[in-house]
């Protein structure tokens, strides 16, 4: 039977962050992963994910974010990547709006959040968002926040990076190697995988959309697996939307029952922009989910978005999906497990997780090695769901 001191399953956004976390304190990592990441089956690709550090879904995330971007920089640092690129973030809103996205207030909440923890930002009116990014076409009476430290992530970069350094300071990484199953004990972890059985003193699950099969419907926790879209449209003239012209944004939009989120071109003329909605109404699971997009969807989807942007061309570049994993609150878990100290529970999750997960390694492998967190967690203990 094989042996070490820390199991991590799953290396996503959350996983590949904490083997590298623990791997750096010279700890005895083995890191698993029934895919090769990173891949394209769960929720850690599609190129560019947002990252924003005053949050509005909780004050408590903030801490999160800013203290990832911390860490992108030591990586990049470290490894030469390029993982995190600050093109400033905008949100627009307004009081017509109505399209809502997956918390209530989220403007304001932003704003909030931006004043409590000194994050650098600005208010913008109509004419002022027209006058600087005139090719977002927002009606009369919508109002900006924007953050000029915001912009993207390239989720895949991110995951090698770390995976890479993990494997570096000794971590052993297993790819294309399913565990149906675990097995707590008084003194450790027994992890059924399809090659063998490891004994680990304590087990970090990091599986994603895979994490209900894992941990089965006896916690009560009624994870929802939802299906996302992401597309690439063609623009008439690419300059606009380049990252030096256009930031990121996430938008409530006015007469569209849909908010929408973006990025700028980051592959020139050939690339298009990356835009997308969320859904929170179909789920299915990741053995199951339709990952090929219909050529009704990517209609729809222009139908939607052509009235707020210009030159968008009708010629969807190209179409993907990934998968939500979604909470009642659609906060995190990040927990150990109710019955077994020595198995902790990772779902940073819900559509809002990356950019805080490399923040979160570093919290799992405090948890993990019993050093205090630097972050308080009680808002993500499971005990808030019983």
């Amino acid at each position: 039977m094989a042996a070490s001191e820390f199991v991590v399953l799953g290396l996503g956004a959350t996983g590949s962050a904490a083997a590298f976390q623990l791997a750096s304190r010279g700890r005895t990592v083995l890191a698993i992963d029934q895919f090769s990441p990173p891949h394209i089956y769960g929720s850690s690709h599609g190129e560019t994910r947002i990252t924003r550090c005053a949050i509005g879904e909780a004050p408590y995330y903030s801490p999160l974010a800013l203290r990832s971007h911390e860490i992108w920089r030591e990586i990049e640092a470290e490894t030469g990547a390029s993982l995190l690129t600050v093109a400033g973030g905008l949100i627009l809103s307004s009081p017509a709006r109505t399209a809502r996205l997956h918390v209530d207030d989220f403007f304001a909440n932003t704003l909030s959040a931006a004043r409590r923890f000194a994050i650098a930002h600005e208010l913008l009116d109509t004419e002022e968002i027209r006058r600087r990014f005139p090719q977002f076409l927002v009606r009369d009476g919508e109002q900006g926040y924007f953050e000029p430290g915001a912009g993207f992530l390239r989720p895949e970069a991110c995951i090698a990076a770390q995976l890479q350094l993990a494997q570096r300071l000794g971590a052993e990484i297993r790819t294309n190697e399913r565990v149906p199953g675990f097995e707590p004990l008084a003194d450790g972890v027994l992890v059924h995988t399809v090659r063998e059985t490891i004994r680990a003193k304590k087990l970090i699950l990091c599986a994603g959309p895979w994490l209900p099969q894992l941990i089965g419907p006896q916690l009560g926790i009624p994870f929802r697996i939802l299906r996302q879209v992401l597309f690439w449209f063609g623009v008439e003239d690419v300059r606009a939307y380049e990252p030096e012209n256009c930031p990121v944004y996430i938008w409530e939009l006015q007469g569209r029952d849909q908010a929408i989120y973006g990025f700028p071109a980051i592959d020139g003329p050939s690339g298009g922009i990356k835009i997308a909605t969320e859904q929170y109404e179909n789920t299915t699971t990741p053995d199951a989910v339709e990952r090929d997009v219909s050529p009704a969807e990517i209609t729809a989807m222009h139908r939607l978005i052509a009235p707020f942007f210009t030159g968008l061309t009708g010629r969807c570049i190209k179409a993907v999906t990934c998968l939500y994993t979604q909470t009642p609150d659609s906060g995190f878990v990040i927990s150990p497990h109710p019955d077994s100290d020595r198995v902790i529970i990772a779902s940073p999750c819900s559509g809002h997780g990356f950019k805080h997960s490399a923040a979160i390694g570093e919290l799992l492998a405090d948890i993990a090695t019993g050093t205090a967190p630097r972050i308080d967690l009680s808002p993500f203990s499971l005990a808030r769901f019983f």
